[in-house]
């Protein structure tokens, strides 16, 4: 038995439309299922849960990276496992899973690759799929956030970034890695990452895997001039980023990384804290890719 957990609002309602058309392509093909409607913030993770509990082999998530991780949430340590069919904004972790971008692809590619395990971590007391950090990236989000309003895709995170570059200033911070102290000093980004991409197709961490089991730390330096951060845009969407003289990279099983009234971004969700201890859970989740 397969549950479907479609957001409707996903993707500016693009995700009641998807999650239609592949209840009926699931009904066509005879393929036992349920599909149901998230109504509110949290809604997902509930009935993933009840899914589970019913005896769900497979849980089906529709809408962007925030229904995956809700859905996920509600999958942890279960015996469920999770499938992912994209139909929100972002949709960033599908593409370190190699899921297909197009809905009818991705069911496919659902119903012909059986689960396999993959990692998880957590943030404090969260758990999450992708990927956190603060910085750059904080400033992008909160102007993307705006222009979703207008338009879809990769625009909006474009948008953010252009409108960062003119406006945002870097932070000082700390980052300890697997206990020892990694950077301490100014900051322009830092991600610790499960996944590859983040901001809507930006690959932050071109060396990371959703199944070694480890953390990837990827910390930039402030670059100097407006100029030079916008020739490193190129650089930076084709997973370059690794190569830029302000750049480091580790990897780690736990990261800290401590900043009084640091806003934290988690998997598109922006939260506030001194304090972000974030560790992997190798194995933590059966996923479908």
């Amino acid at each position: 038995m397969i549950w479907m957990i479609v957001n409707p609002t996903a993707g500016t309602g693009r995700g009641a439309k998807v999650g239609a058309l592949l209840d009926g392509i699931l009904t066509a093909k005879g393929v036992e299922h349920k599909t149901v409607y998230t109504e509110r913030p949290g809604h997902a993770t509930e009935l993933a849960d009840e899914a589970a509990k019913a005896g769900a082999e497979s849980v089906i998530s529709v809408g962007g990276d925030g229904t995956s991780y809700e859905v996920a949430c509600g999958l942890v340590g279960k015996n469920a496992a999770l499938g992912i069919i994209p139909a929100g904004t972002g949709n960033d972790f599908i593409k370190a899973l190699g899921i297909p971008k197009k809905p009818k692809e991705a069911l496919d590619w659902f119903l012909t690759h059986a689960p396999r395990d993959a990692d998880c971590c957590m943030l404090n007391d969260r758990m999450f799929l992708n990927a956190c950090g603060t910085g750059f990236d904080i400033s992008v989000l909160d102007y993307a956030e705006k222009a979703k309003k207008h338009f879809k895709g990769l625009i909006p995170y474009l948008y953010g970034v252009i409108k960062t570059i003119h406006n945002f200033r870097s932070v000082e911070l700390s980052v300890e890695a697997d206990g020892k102290e990694y950077f301490n000093g100014e900051g322009l980004v830092v991600a610790v990452t499960n996944g590859q991409f983040y901001g809507g197709g930006i690959k932050i961490s071109p060396e990371a895997s959703p199944n070694d089991g480890l953390l990837d730390v990827v910390v930039m330096r402030p670059v100097g001039s407006k100029l030079k951060l916008y020739s490193y845009l190129p650089g930076l969407m084709s997973g370059k980023v690794l190569t830029f003289p302000e750049t480091t990279h580790t990897k780690a099983t736990e990261v800290v990384v401590r900043r009084e009234g640091m806003r934290f971004n988690v998997d598109g969700e922006i939260l506030k804290m001194d304090e972000a201890r974030i560790r992997i859970i190798p194995n933590g989740i059966k996923i479908h890719y």
